[in-house]
């Protein structure tokens, strides 16, 4: 058993963001649902059947996501790194990552269409962030400071 477990909070999304993340990342697949039993829902406030829990996993880490209302919200305070090797592989989870009313931000994060923080990133970008020619690094990290989404084209010409 995985040591610690990532827990997202929805509102009452979570079934319709666990298809969503798995439908984004290949290596993904839907564990576990656990749903509201009439002493949980009379506690809770929600629907008995409906979906309390909802068990999945992305690139091997393991994650729940729950229906728990409108109490708590995702900020950028928790973000996921998606480590990319390609433009290809950045193109492809930016795009996947902010449609449907996903928000672009700066420096390679986003926000999904259900507020979960992301950082699209080229591990190039980090080996360029630690160069040990400061300079250089220095030039990156301008040329990044520029961008939305991440382009290493640009990032190797700086």
């Amino acid at each position: 058993m995985q040591k610690i477990t990532p827990f997202l909070w929805f509102d009452d999304q979570a079934e319709e963001a666990v298809k969503f993340y798995t439908s984004v990342f290949k290596n993904s697949k839907i564990g576990r649902i656990l749903r509201y039993s009439e002493e949980a829902a009379k506690a809770s406030g929600r629907p008995a059947g409906s979906v309390l829990t909802v068990e999945f996993e992305m690139e091997g880490q393991k994650f729940v996501a729950l229906n728990g209302g409108p109490l708590f919200k995702f900020n950028e305070s928790i973000s996921f790194v998606v480590n990319c090797e390609t433009q290809e592989e950045v193109d492809y989870f930016w795009e996947k990552l902010t449609a449907d009313g996903g928000q672009e931000s700066q420096c390679g994060w986003l926000k999904d269409k259900f507020g979960l923080s992301w950082q699209v990133v080229p591990t190039v970008l980090i080996d360029m962030l630690h160069d040990k020619d400061s300079k250089k690094s220095e030039r990156v990290t301008a040329a990044m400071l520029q961008m939305k989404k991440i382009d290493i084209n640009k990032l190797k010409k700086a």
